[in-house]
């Protein structure tokens, strides 16, 4: 790779879904220094960025790349949204969080290609593993979780407080046991990730695995009315056994609360996610499998939220979260 001091320094933050990849990029963005300029590439299995509506508000530059996409062979939906940030932003770092259920090997190959090898330098890619989903045979066999892992050099442990200390055993036997092995294992909590961590240089070499995933769409955002003209718009995508179901909300139209947080906390859902306007204001909602996060967030254009499943219905889905509407 060209020596080039002007690189922007680049990190993938990888981790299967529900690892608290979006809660760490939120606690690492606190510790930017004054000055510098930050950018945040965002990819997800669903149509609608939750992620990227949750780091809107961060003082950095965030651009999404919604559906699964930035992990499809082309990867162009990921050079467009690169070049839209090095063009536009000018950041002197970069974070990509590439989809839960995304293989990281085209990333890699994108970023060190020869496009981006003059003004990229793939810096510390960290994985975050929540030490509970190690019971769970379904992730342990998972292409995409042990494709995460085995590019990342610094492996972390993203709930510790939430785990027994056995779990944690677990989680050092498990992340020892790996070959090569990783620069780095770590524990938090509540996604304190600190940025010292990511310093230090990259020797990874983009891995050889099988052709990425596919996935089925329906219609993206550039193809709906906007929400003025069609105030509820749902989306819908597919792909390795998951299914995943997105509503853009015109900001207008309030949820009961109480309603939400209890079809959040169905634990079918692998992950619902939103930034929603309630009765109670603007909430971040959070739910991994049935345990669910709430925080309070500024005002949004609109309400977006997003399901992923292995055994979604789209139809009731829909009809669930229209019954979480507030009539007064």
């Amino acid at each position: 790779m060209t020596d080039n001091p002007t690189r922007i320094p680049t990190h993938l933050v990888l981790g299967f879904l529900g690892a608290g990849k979006t809660t760490a990029i939120l606690n690492l963005m606190k510790q930017k220094p004054a000055g510098e300029r930050w950018a945040v590439l965002v990819n997800e299995f669903g149509e609608v960025g939750i992620d990227g509506a949750m780091l809107s508000n961060q003082g950095v530059a965030v651009k999404e790349v919604p559906g699964g996409c930035m992990c499809c062979v082309s990867g162009l939906p990921m050079q467009i949204g690169l070049n839209s940030l090095i063009s536009f932003a000018r950041p002197g770092r970069l974070f990509i969080e590439p989809t839960g259920l995304g293989h990281p090997a085209q990333v890699i190959e994108t970023l060190t290609g020869e496009f981006y090898r003059d003004v990229l330098h793939l810096s510390t890619s960290v994985c975050l593993v929540d030490p509970r989903r190690l019971e769970d045979e379904r992730v342990l066999a998972s292409r995409q979780f042990h494709d995460q892992v085995a590019v990342a050099e610094l492996l972390v442990a993203s709930k510790a407080d939430l785990c027994t200390p056995e779990q944690l055993a677990r989680f050092d036997a498990w992340a020892n046991d790996w070959k090569p092995a990783k620069r780095r294992i770590e524990q938090i909590s509540g996604g304190q990730l600190p940025l010292a961590w990511l310093a230090g240089e990259s020797d990874q070499l983009p891995p050889q695995f099988p052709e990425a995933h596919h996935h089925h769409h329906s219609k993206t955002l550039a193809e709906k009315p906007s929400l003025a003209e069609e105030p509820w718009q749902s989306y819908f995508n597919k792909g390795d056994g998951y299914t995943s179901m997105g509503w853009r909300i015109h900001k207008d139209t309030v949820f009961d609360p109480i309603a939400l947080q209890s079809l959040a906390s169905n634990e079918d859902f692998e992950r619902f996610k939103g930034v929603v306007h309630t009765t109670d204001g603007w909430w971040m909602l959070n739910a991994v499998q049935g345990t669910l996060t709430l925080l309070e967030t500024e005002p949004a254009e609109e309400s977006r939220l997003e399901i992923i499943s292995r055994t979604l219905q789209p139809d009731d889905l829909d009809h669930q979260l229209r019954a979480a509407c507030f009539i007064s």
